[in-house]
């Protein structure tokens, strides 16, 4: 009986949302998702999906496949899974292909967003029926701002998912800057096998490093003097959001660290040779530089509790996506996976007020607690699309 009543509850939360606020069109600039559709994509074997409202829910139990719908849309603006999984482990199980098609709009202009991968085949990727010759041109045409349960990386791992997070950041907004980034990684890794050769074969060739060196200065340089930049300008954007989210005033830290601020480029790889030598890798260069988080308490690795870090973590993406605002002029699309684990009430609740505002755009939020969530919505008054996803199949229909 206490389960029935639970049942109907959410189902009339569900019908008061579908008649009070479901209809509410996207009209802020920004970019908006309006139609998905999937073939073996993950744990979809077929999916047509419309994305009418400018915030979505997606409810329904852990492991139904709401994580997968997000990383589809992600997948429409980044080329590439965010769970890290390469092109192939993306095909459903059983499957040789898959393929991913969505319809944007952009301030009134559509466009089409098409990718497919077929086994032992390269991948396409195309917009509007034109293939990319390079598919790194697509990168921050549809961006996305994505917080994920896989975020407290940035926190507790090395100091390489953190560049690669402010990177991929960095290049949705400046697509010369991921073509240094490309081009000195490729010399970083032609010079690394060099390393490896020379203590193979017990010789060295210092030209030839040389060579090397100079590419990695010119890029290097370009690459260091981008993020130092940037690292000034995201800094009050990110404690303005955090001061939002948390409500009181905790002072936040973000620095950015680099060995070059220090050391000239070409004095640093010249006094790291011997140690690249017997390491057989390059030790001094802007591929070790780190972007150090801290709070009121001190270190927010060693000192900050899972909300601390969550609410910390939360402010970054908020800021990521008022800087995309800030630099392309419209809203990116926000995808919030889980957002809720390790935030207390408050925070939930003023979270949910902020992207409900004007400045930001499209939406789409996932929740394994369909009660709690559809509470808040009614209670704040959130216009809105409730969406109940469940193995692979995504209903419009009350929970039950």
């Amino acid at each position: 009986m206490e389960c029935e009543n639970r049942a109907q509850l959410v189902n009339r939360q569900v019908h008061d949302l579908k008649y009070s606020s479901l209809q509410l069109r996207f009209t802020r600039i920004g970019v908006h998702l309006k139609t998905l559709q999937l073939k073996n994509f993950k744990n979809y074997s077929e999916l047509n999906l419309e994305f009418p409202a400018r915030i979505t829910f997606l409810l329904g139990l852990n492991g139904t496949g709401k994580t997968n719908l997000l990383d589809a849309i992600y997948y429409l603006s980044a080329t590439k899974s965010f769970s890290n999984l390469t092109d192939s482990q993306i095909i459903r199980h059983g499957e040789d292909n898959f393929f991913i098609r969505g319809m944007f709009d952009h301030s009134g202009n559509r466009s089409e967003v098409f990718g497919q991968l077929q086994s032992g085949r390269k991948k396409i990727f195309r917009v509007d029926s034109k293939d990319y010759e390079r598919i790194s041109d697509h990168i921050g045409k549809y961006p996305v701002v994505l917080i994920s349960p896989l975020d407290v990386d940035l926190v507790k791992e090395s100091s390489e998912a953190r560049r690669k997070f402010f990177d991929q950041v960095i290049a949705q907004l400046d697509h010369a800057y991921l073509e240094k980034l490309l081009e000195y990684h490729h010399t970083l890794k032609q010079r690394n096998a060099l390393l490896k050769l020379f203590a193979e074969k017990n010789y060295t060739d210092l030209e030839m490093i040389e060579l090397y060196d100079q590419q990695l200065i010119r890029t290097g340089q370009l690459i260091y003097k981008k993020r130092k930049t940037f690292a000034t300008e995201f800094l009050p954007v990110f404690n303005t959001s955090y001061h939002q989210l948390v409500n009181r005033p905790e002072m936040a830290s973000l620095t950015y660290t680099s060995e070059v601020e220090s050391i000239n480029y070409e004095d640093g790889l010249k006094r790291s040779w011997k140690k690249d030598l017997a390491l057989q890798r390059t030790t001094f260069g802007v591929h070790r530089d780190d972007y150090m988080f801290g709070f009121a308490h001190g270190d927010l690795k060693r000192l900050g509790s899972q909300g601390q870090q969550k609410s910390f973590l939360v402010a970054i993406k908020l800021a990521q996506a008022n800087i995309i605002r800030s630099h392309l002029g419209f809203s990116p699309i926000l995808l919030f996976d889980d957002i809720f684990d390790k935030l207390d009430d408050t925070r939930i609740t003023r979270l949910l007020k902020i992207i409900s505002a004007d400045s930001y755009g499209q939406v789409l939020i996932t929740d394994a607690g369909p009660e709690r969530t559809l509470a808040l919505v009614k209670e704040l008054g959130i216009l809105c699309d409730v969406l109940r996803v469940d193995n692979g199949s995504i209903h419009t229909k009350a929970f039950d």
